[in-house]
């Protein structure tokens, strides 16, 4: 059961897979910045995959892959 706080903010939990997509004009209240807090509350809570070649989601997603080669070269 979540707090009063907890269901104002973020709540203390990670979810299976999180892909958020933002690109650098993206501003204001939901841009950026906000994105940048709700990964770090994500990854408070979680564990965190670096430099994997290929993202996939999983059983219930069976076709969803993300080849991420591209984006770690910059």
């Amino acid at each position: 059961m979540l707090s009063p706080e907890e269901r104002r903010g973020f709540a203390p939990l990670c979810p299976d897979l999180e892909v958020e997509l933002a690109s650098p004009s993206d501003e204001g209240p939901r841009g950026l910045s906000a994105l940048r807090q709700k990964m770090a509350a994500y990854q408070a809570n979680a564990r965190r995959l670096e430099r994997i070649a290929v993202l996939e989601a999983g059983p219930e997603f069976h076709a969803l892959q993300i080849q991420l080669a591209d984006i770690w070269a910059g």
